[in-house]
């Protein structure tokens, strides 16, 4: 029964985006992709390993505790291992960005389409999906992406605050996202990401595995090139009240001392 309702509503996104004016195309069909890995009814907190590949340098290892308040617009990352990055943090509150370092007790401005820790991962990369109000729609596709029949949506930026001037998303059946490709202005490839696996969560989607790859990093490796790869696991996911005090400079400073 749940696979039929998840098969019409696929059916119902091709429909709309053939008949549909642009505009309220890209707003209705983007607005429901947001609202499946979206939570503005509740908290989101759930612990981040992080590990990034860069060839020939090897594979490094950091743990996040990562907490989002959708409703408002708000969130913080706190890193918890390595030792030597613990209490660093990022915080989030509407339209401002922080990263505050505990060694010199500072807060630094920073910007969502900054690359975190120099990695493959955008800080925007923590935020919740908000493509309806970043994006439209200019072309779509159906393809077979591995065990899923998916729509390929083409999608412009229409607003400076998205990351991307440019993206190319994989939405399967249950309108959620298995693969984005990230680009230019000028149509250059920058980032593929993939999220192979879902995890259910008090009814709702949260992604298990996240697999970010540079296209324009990396290194020559017997002779052909590698590109660097960061991968998120999220685990412990919870949709339990945090308290507010989180959602401060006072909490990272308190917490980084």
């Amino acid at each position: 029964m749940i696979k039929r309702v998840y098969q019409s509503l696929f059916f119902i996104l091709a429909m709309m985006l053939m008949v549909w004016p642009a505009t309220s195309q890209s707003d209705a069909i983007l607005g429901q992709i947001d609202r499946q890995v979206s939570f503005m009814e509740a908290d989101f907190s759930a612990e981040y390993a992080v590990t990034r590949f860069v060839p020939n340098r090897g594979t490094s290892e950091e743990t996040l505790a990562m907490f989002r308040r959708d409703r408002d617009d708000k969130y913080l990352v706190l890193f918890l291992e390595p030792e030597s990055r613990r209490g660093k943090g990022y915080l989030k509150i509407g339209n401002n960005l922080w990263v505050y370092d505990p060694d010199s007790s500072r807060f630094n401005v920073t910007s969502a389409r900054d690359r975190f820790q120099d990695s493959t991962i955008r800080n925007a990369d923590f935020e919740p999906s908000n493509l309806a109000a970043q994006y439209r729609i200019v072309a779509r596709e159906s393809e077979v992406l591995g065990a899923y029949n998916t729509e390929v949506l083409s999608l412009e930026a229409r607003t400076d605050s998205a990351p991307f001037e440019r993206r190319k998303i994989w939405v399967d059946e249950n309108l959620l996202i298995r693969k984005i490709e990230d680009y230019s202005a000028s149509g250059q490839l920058l980032r593929t990401s993939a999220i192979p696996s879902y995890q259910s969560v008090s009814g709702r989607y949260v992604p298990q595995t996240i697999v970010f790859i540079d296209a324009l990093r990396g290194a020559e490796v017997n002779g052909s090139f590698v590109s660097e790869r960061t991968v998120i696991t999220v685990t412990k996911p919870s949709f339990n009240d945090v308290p507010d005090v989180v959602f401060t400079q006072a909490f990272l400073e308190r917490v980084g001392d």
